[in-house]
């Protein structure tokens, strides 16, 4: 797969509202100076809801390429204003699970992020659709939306993946299965859910649940949790956050390039980590949209 070397010239753009963005935005800075990147502009922005303005900004100025700071909700919403054009992303992982740092092989620590976007590559890689919104790593429907639309601030900002299950806990209690029908144009199957995962990479929440999504197929990935009962799902998360031999038992998966979503009753649909979109949609995979940054070796 085609690699070239990244610029040497880019916008810092960081969510100060993640969950590690405010304290380390300086060091950010200060640590791409000293390894030889020019910056263009640097920004610690404060309102998340003008972090898509300060990147559409960047990329009309021309730079080549955004080193954007936050978790994947950061990601996903700025990918937009980069599709189909020659800016790069670098991703900074200053969020709470930073799933799409690690499909792409990103070091979590802040040291070992500014090298690969000092010494990394840039490479093609496919992001998702829900509809006509772009987005870079996973959306989710069933119990993850309804965290996403309830946790507080808080608690995801400072105990990060702990908050999240403490909160999954409570919320499980009121939860639901619903009744999933997945169409791809000449098939169609319906099947009682407890969550369907949409993924182009591998992780959501941190965690990696399918070994077939993968951001070079040119495939977008559904993974249903089949069944009715809260017990499945539980033992889902636990075979998968632990990697253990049948942690695929509890689950379906199908790969293509476009699939209808529909639900019973309709749902709410998580996109990397924020409540987005509901059901019926159409998903589908845009594949080789955007450059990214990558370590050299990955």
């Amino acid at each position: 797969m085609t690699t070239t070397p990244l610029p040497r010239e880019a916008a810092l753009i960081v969510n100060a509202h993640s969950r590690k963005g405010e304290a380390l935005f300086h060091s950010a800075k200060s640590k791409l100076e000293q390894a030889g990147m020019t910056l263009l502009a640097a920004h610690a922005v404060e309102d998340p809801e003008t972090l898509n303005d300060v990147v559409r900004g960047a990329v009309a100025d021309g730079a080549p390429m955004v080193i954007v700071g936050g978790g994947d909700g950061s990601m996903s919403g700025t990918i937009d204003e980069l599709v189909g054009g020659n800016c790069v992303l670098a991703v900074l992982p200053l969020g709470t699970a930073n799933s799409f740092a690690r499909t792409l092989g990103i070091p979590l620590d802040l040291d070992g992020a500014v090298d690969v976007i000092v010494n990394g590559m840039r490479r093609r890689v496919d992001l998702g659709m829900i509809d006509s919104d772009y987005f870079v790593n996973a959306a989710s429907i069933g119990l993850s939306p309804l965290i996403g639309e309830t946790v507080p601030h808080k608690l995801k900002r400072y105990l990060g993946r702990v908050g999240y299950l403490l909160w999954a806990v409570r919320c499980s209690i009121r939860f639901r299965a619903f009744r999933l029908i997945i169409k791809d144009g000449e098939n169609e199957r319906r099947m009682w859910s407890t969550e369907v995962r949409i993924l182009n990479g591998p992780y959501h929440g941190g965690v990696e649940l399918s070994e077939n999504a993968n951001v070079h197929s040119g495939e977008i990935v559904i993974q249903a949790v089949v069944g009715r009962g809260h017990l499945r799902l539980a033992a889902d998360w636990y075979a998968k956050f632990f990697r253990l031999r049948d942690r695929n038992a509890h689950t379906e998966e199908f790969r293509g390039t476009s699939f209808r979503l529909e639900t019973t009753p309709p749902l709410s649909i998580s996109i990397d980590g924020e409540v987005l979109a509901r059901t019926p949609v159409r998903v589908k995979i845009a594949a080789s949209a955007v450059d990214v940054a990558v370590p050299a070796a990955h």
